[in-house]
């Protein structure tokens, strides 16, 4: 997600447009194409493990998002089986853990889909303008194609999802999007004020998004139940569970998922240093027969490569006003690090021509900021976010989740009906108590320790993608008790 939640998401998007403006992904190719280049003979074992790790950690990330959201009979709150959609039916809460920097501003529709079987058809109701966007995410976190009001507007429309080797017919009426891997995940987002009208219109489109099996067109389909395995994890944040798996565990799967969702020709540099660890697309990983030295780095690469993910934050894009900004985020070439840590602190960011978020964990003087002090943000008079679609604030705790709060406000925006100032600016409190009735509007509630402020801005415009806009600091108040 720039900006972020993508910190991260103000990057253009490198892949090809065809057809009515949907990207679709060049093919990929398996491990074994791959070019084998250079010698790795040399390199530092330790150096290759970690890489190795950082490499595979959003298909490892996606498959246990995946086994999490997907482990129900049928579709309940934000799970649904395979194949099927999970409509958020209203704004996550404090208690929602699934997905790292949730949204407060647009209602989920989500659906991880297995095209190694069959093409899959989306249908996609008229939206009557209303703002919308239909991610789709390969298995590496990749954006693919996008179908929304930026890109193909808001009337009716359906599309032929296949998988990377798939040959064949579409079905007329449809349009084709041939994803880069057998695993995708469509990530929708419709807008929703959040009053009780909205969500009832919201929920009526969302009921019409439909997504079934190609071989079920043209007849009546009921999909079938899920399978639910009780020995899946569907409490422990998906993060934590990744962060947890010892290093023979993480490649082992890694390996195996690389099989059905390939490395890209491009990455024959990575897959090759990881083929001399013995991580190999499709084969089971044992890292008895490797050297002492390579057994030893291979074990230590969790403990070195998620602190180097996470670490990226600080590194990451361009720094003004104390918001972090980068042109990198939904499709990221060969920068593996920022693909990682996008994945670890927002998975499923979007294109930035769809969203830029800049991400602050510093007040305008480098302070942390924390709960204990009282902030104000304030936008001079025309120059809140210039955007074609919405804006909003959101409010993360240090973990990247929404914060509890006795108003249930996780995000602060023109919806709220915010009160300018006499001269036409406006100001956001960002503080753990109520400014006041006369300012509550304008309050964004914060927990009482560290905390993150994600600043999302909905289809940018030029002044967000080109930097010439940035974000006003976040300024400690007089009143501050640090």
């Amino acid at each position: 997600m720039s900006v972020t939640r993508r910190i991260f998401t103000a990057g253009a998007a490198t892949i090809p447009l065809v057809g009515s403006g949907l990207p679709v992904a060049r093919a990929q190719t398996t491990a074994q194409d791959a070019p084998l280049i250079g010698n790795n003979a040399g390199a530092d074992p330790l150096d290759l493990a970690t890489d190795a790790y950082i490499y595979g950690y959003p298909l490892v990330t996606m498959e246990l998002t995946r086994r999490v959201l997907t482990n129900v009979a049928a579709p309940e709150g934000k799970n649904a089986p395979m194949g099927q959609f999970a409509n958020l039916r209203e704004y996550p809460d404090a208690k929602f853990r699934a997905v790292t920097a949730p949204n407060a501003d647009t209602l989920y529709s989500s659906a991880f889909v297995d095209l190694g079987k069959e093409p899959h058809l989306l249908s996609i109701p008229d939206e009557d303008g209303r703002y919308f966007l239909m991610p789709m995410l390969s298995a590496w976190t990749n954006i693919f194609a996008v179908p929304g009001k930026r890109t193909t507007g808001t009337g009716p429309q359906t599309y032929f999802i296949a998988g990377p080797g798939w040959s064949g017919s579409v079905p007329p009426g449809a349009k084709l999007i041939q994803a880069p891997t057998n695993l995708i995940w469509i990530l929708g987002r419709t807008y929703c004020t959040g009053t009780p009208e909205d969500y009832k219109a919201v929920h009526a489109l969302q009921d019409q998004y439909r997504l079934i099996p190609a071989s079920a067109a043209g007849r009546s389909y009921t999909p079938p139940a899920g399978r639910v395995d009780p020995s899946v994890d569907t409490k422990t944040a998906v993060r934590e569970q990744v962060n947890r798996l010892d290093a023979t565990a993480y490649f082992n799967l890694l390996a195996s998922l690389m099989k059905d969702n390939p490395p890209s020709l491009a990455d024959g540099v990575a897959v090759a240093k990881m083929a001399s660890l013995g991580i190999v697309p499709g084969r089971p990983f044992d890292p008895a027969g490797q050297p002492p030295a390579a057994r030893e780095a291979i074990e230590r690469a969790p403990r070195e490569a998620v602190p180097r993910i996470m670490g990226h934050l600080k590194a990451t894009g361009q720094h003004v006003n104390g918001w972090t900004f980068t042109t990198d985020g939904g499709d990221y070439g060969k920068d593996y690090l920022q693909r990682a840590l996008v994945t670890a602190v927002g998975l499923g960011c979007n294109l930035p021509q769809d969203a830029v978020y800049p991400l602050t964990t510093v007040d305008a003087a480098g302070r942390r900021l924390n709960g204990a002090s009282k902030y104000v943000m304030r936008f001079p008079a025309g120059e809140l976010p210039p955007v074609d679609g919405f804006w909003s604030l959101t409010m993360y705790d240090a973990d990247y989740f929404f914060v509890d709060n006795p108003i249930n406000r996780y995000s602060v925006s023109p919806r709220d009906s915010l009160k300018a100032n006499p001269d036409g600016s406006v100001d956001l409190f960002i503080q753990t108590e109520s400014p006041g009735a006369q300012r509550e509007s304008n309050w964004l509630p914060a927990p009482k320790g560290p905390f993150v402020l994600m600043l999302r801005t909905y289809w940018p415009k030029d002044a967000v993608l080109n930097g010439s806009w940035a974000p006003p600091p976040v300024t400690r108040s007089t009143s501050a008790t640090l």
